[in-house]
């Protein structure tokens, strides 16, 4: 009985290879062989799984070269405009305390608060940033983004999830769009950095995102000024209380752990000022001015809206 069950199983397999060699869709079998186990034809060198189409390299624009602050202070002017979400109020209201009597500077504010570079679907900033600025012409774009932006990028249909790769190429694009748009406006851009905040998984997202937008400031050459360091004690935590120049702890934070206090503006707005100041050349020696400085509103606030 085994016997002949093995002559027709070789009977069987000398027709199958017959058959296979005969027939063009045998030979092509032949070519690219496959294990028919349970009815399931499964490759003998399968293919690796079709992956979702990555969202295209961001590459660094090539923009015009901005006219230098000096050059504008030359001219008599300096416009600058603080772009951003409720930090960069704050972070106005510094400046314009910082900048009010130098003259010829002017100081505006741009920001909104509840405003961020992920959610175009509520305020589109490229958009925004084009009407604020086809109002009230800048010379310089501070710009401080982030506190609202742990949150997914929809675009072009799909969903980005935060911190993902995809999230991270689609955000990058909106920091080069808008520095495309500043710089095409002549304006030079200055990015400021988020500080440390209270609650530490808060905190890695805030991290992760001054990751994104230093790698793109290195890029795109523009000017990045950290504000953690700034902002955390010693061994790197956060801190209400920081001592100030004089040793004094000064309370520097806000109660929901990250906005700051008026004098935490004043110390995260310290660098931003200094920097514009050298660039501008106003920490030189200046020739006297017939106007006086001035700025677009009346008095800052003492503490900006979260």
């Amino acid at each position: 009985m085994r016997a002949g069950i093995n002559a027709l199983t070789a009977a069987f397999m000398v027709g199958v290879l017959a058959g296979l060699v005969l027939t063009p869709d045998g030979r092509a079998w032949l070519r690219h062989p496959t294990l028919m186990l349970g009815g399931t034809a499964n490759a003998s060198a399968p293919a690796e799984a079709e992956r979702p189409p990555a969202l295209p390299v961001v590459a660094v624009p090539t923009g015009p070269v901005v006219t230098p602050l000096t050059t504008r202070m030359a001219r008599g002017h300096l416009r600058i405009g603080v772009f951003g979400d409720s930090m960069a109020d704050g972070l106005w209201a510094a400046l314009y305390r910082d900048l009010n009597r130098v003259p010829g500077v002017t100081v505006s504010k741009f920001s909104e608060v509840s405003t961020g570079l992920t959610r175009y679907d509520y305020v589109d900033i490229q958009a925004k940033t084009t009407r604020q600025l086809d109002e009230t012409p800048v010379d310089v774009a501070v710009v401080l983004f982030g506190t609202n932006d742990a949150q997914g990028i929809s675009l072009d249909g799909e969903v980005y999830p935060f911190g993902s790769d995809g999230w991270k190429t689609a955000y990058a694009q909106r920091i080069d769009d808008l520095v495309g748009l500043l710089r095409s406006r002549d304006i030079a851009v200055y990015w400021v950095g988020l500080p440390r905040m209270k609650r530490d998984s808060f905190d890695a997202k805030m991290t992760l995102i001054n990751a994104v937008v230093a790698e793109r400031m290195a890029a795109l050459d523009v000017p990045y000024i950290e504000t953690v360091p700034l902002t955390a004690n010693a061994e790197g935590g956060y801190e209400a209380y920081l001592p100030t120049e004089t040793g004094r702890r000064t309370l520097m934070r806000a109660n929901d752990g990250i906005h700051m206090s008026m004098a935490g503006y004043l110390r995260i707005g310290d660098p931003v000022a200094a920097t514009l100041k050298h660039d501008a050349g106003l920490d030189r020696p200046q020739p006297p001015a017939a106007d006086e400085g001035r700025v677009s509103a009346a008095t800052p606030p003492v503490s900006p809206a979260a």
